[in-house]
């Protein structure tokens, strides 16, 4: 889309558009070889084991655009990017969680967290993304893969991904942690962990 199409998308409530799409990170940029990456995923999953998956698992799963914005829950939103990936829906069938598990913990390089449900990973719009408009992500956007779930706010969303973790216990992430809100979902403006 052009500047000119996205200015007239609407913003969730409380949002202001930003002009640019600026990469914000906590600490130092990772450097990942796309070759050698891998999908840990592990906890409380169906029958107990450890699932390891890379690109030769997820590949026959295809992969499908979605146009979605992404929203700071610092207010700004950048609006009119489409992103390419596979359908987290589809990497939850493959390894699922047991029975009853409602939790997820998302496990970035480096250490980076963030506590979601297993419903926000079953959203149709939710992806392991590995492109933006068309081409590859750039390290400080996520590359290899970073997660998007566009009914979250951002910080829901890792970049540079490498564990999924099934619990049965709310986890806490790096920003819940701070104080951000457990759930995060933009259309109820859940910013804040007092709001829970």
């Amino acid at each position: 889309m052009t500047e000119g199409e996205t200015e007239g998308l609407p913003l969730p409530p409380g949002q202001r558009r930003s002009p640019r799409w600026r990469p914000s990170t906590y600490g130092r940029v990772p450097r990942l070889d796309p070759e050698a990456w891998t999908l840990t995923v592990t906890g409380a999953t169906r029958g107990g084991g450890v699932h390891v998956l890379d690109r030769d698992d997820l590949d026959p799963l295809g992969t499908v655009d979605v146009g979605a914005g992404l929203h700071c829950v610092d207010r700004h939103s950048v609006t009119g990017l489409r992103w390419s990936g596979w359908r987290l829906r589809d990497v939850v069938a493959i390894a699922p969680p047991q029975e009853g598990v409602e939790h997820v913990l998302l496990v970035a390089a480096r250490g980076y967290a963030a506590a979601v449900l297993v419903e926000d990973l079953l959203h149709p719009d939710a992806l392991l993304a590995t492109h933006v408009d068309g081409e590859p992500l750039t390290p400080e956007h996520g590359w290899p893969v970073r997660v998007v779930l566009p009914h979250l706010y951002g910080f829901k969303g890792p970049k540079w991904v490498v564990e999924v973790v099934y619990s049965h216990e709310r986890p806490q992430g790096y920003w819940e942690s701070h104080g951000y809100h457990p759930r995060g979902r933009v259309a109820l403006e859940e910013r804040w962990g007092y709001q829970a």
